[in-house]
């Protein structure tokens, strides 16, 4: 399999980059302030496979946590760290990596220049020998960026972005770094990292494809993008993102090792994510998931509208605040889930907040009505997705 020559970065004690393996990566769901259970959490996933295993952290008690955490696994430990930058002093000699959000660091201290809070963050990060993932996510880009573009250009923003912050890392000295550009969409997936590698061939790449949503549709989509990235010698890591409930966290693992070994098997053709059906897209059980009902929620909405199969409609089903109200944005009708309630959106539009048993009933009506208002039926009529959507495949 042709590999591009990127740099080597090293994570504990894998190494990825520069022809090196593929690393199998996946996250913790356990609640991290529960010591015991993410610890063999942790060591559950690098079991099953997982060479880096990601735990977040939101808040000083986590960061405590980690401490015990790190001496009940021997799992290359990560730490996605969000909206508190400087939570990084004291998570860094517990773990092995470091992922921040540029489109998270205007959240803290918004009056400190983000290039001041990366200094920080990389000048940490070397004096413990961790290395770093700069982590673009469709649903959070820089604000900057994304003013800068027309709002159908959701590509220009990311790209735009990672550039920076690799240039900004590169100046600073710290190249212990990688890039993940994703998005819900396998298509963009695909788009965006060809042309990040384009320009720089250099910089390792974690994939995924991000709220890839239930197996099996989840990992039909993970697959759809990340096949065609491999194959073409893309990509130095890479995580399946599903929903699951936790005893079956590992099966992102074992999702993941079945795609490196089909693509370094020759077996690269993948079957083709069509748009013009209906679309449901959600985030992988994580710790930030404020009320466990959401893992049963998202297989609900699956069941409940089933009868929407071949409408072009986008439902977004999502775990917590830090995902919750812009990553449903794009989605013709989005939820995201608090501890009691969940708040329903069509499209950016808030329809308010229901308790997990309203909030079905609510979606279905959401959902006949949407499907009036672009010419069909709430049942019993099938739109092709010619009708509202383009129907090329991405293969």
């Amino acid at each position: 399999m042709p590999r591009n020559s990127t740099r080597v970065v090293r994570v504990g004690t894998v190494v990825f980059g520069g022809g090196h393996p593929i690393v199998v990566q996946s996250m913790c769901a356990t609640k991290t302030q529960d010591v015991a259970a993410t610890a063999a959490q942790a060591e559950q996933l690098r079991q099953a496979g997982a060479g880096i295993v990601r735990i977040a952290v939101d808040s000083h008690k986590d960061a405590d946590a980690l401490r015990e955490i790190r001496e009940r696994t021997e799992a290359n430990l990560s730490v996605d760290l969000q909206e508190n930058y400087r939570l990084v002093t004291e998570v860094a000699p517990f773990v092995n990596k470091v992922r921040y959000n540029p489109g998270h660091l205007y959240h803290h201290q918004p009056q400190v220049p983000w290039q001041d809070k990366v200094r920080f963050i990389a000048e940490v990060a070397a004096r413990y020998e961790c290395a770093l993932r700069v982590g673009v996510n469709c649903g959070s880009v820089d604000p900057a960026k994304r003013d800068k573009f027309p709002p159908e250009d959701k590509i220009s923003p990311m790209l735009e972005s990672a550039f920076e912050h690799c240039e900004l890392l590169d100046r600073l000295g710290f190249t212990q770094y990688c890039v993940s550009l994703k998005d819900s969409d396998p298509r963009l997936v695909v788009e965006l990292n060809r042309r990040f590698a384009a320009v720089r061939p250099d910089v390792p790449l974690h994939l995924g494809v991000t709220e890839a949503g239930m197996p099996p549709e989840g990992i039909l989509k993970t697959r759809a993008a990340l096949v065609p990235l491999l194959a073409s010698g893309i990509g130095d890591t890479i995580r399946v993102s599903l929903t699951l409930p936790n005893e079956r966290k590992h099966e992102e693992v074992l999702a993941g090792r079945q795609i490196v070994e089909d693509v370094l098997a020759g077996r690269v053709t993948v079957e083709p994510w069509i748009p013009g059906r209906l679309n449901i897209v959600s985030c992988p059980s994580c710790s930030r998931v404020e009320n466990a009902a959401f893992v049963e929620l998202a297989e609900k909405v699956r069941e409940l509208t089933a009868y929407a199969a071949d409408y072009p409609i986008t439902i977004a089903v999502m775990g917590c605040r830090v995902n919750g109200p812009g990553e449903t944005d794009d989605a013709d009708l989005g939820l995201w889930c608090g501890p009691r309630y969940v708040n329903l959106k069509r499209g950016p539009i808030s329809l308010g907040s229901f308790t997990y048993d309203e909030i079905l009933p609510r979606l279905k009506q959401e959902l006949d009505s949407l499907i009036a208002e672009r010419g069909g039926a709430s049942s019993g009529r099938v739109m092709t997705p010619a009708e509202g959507a383009d129907a090329s495949p991405l293969l």
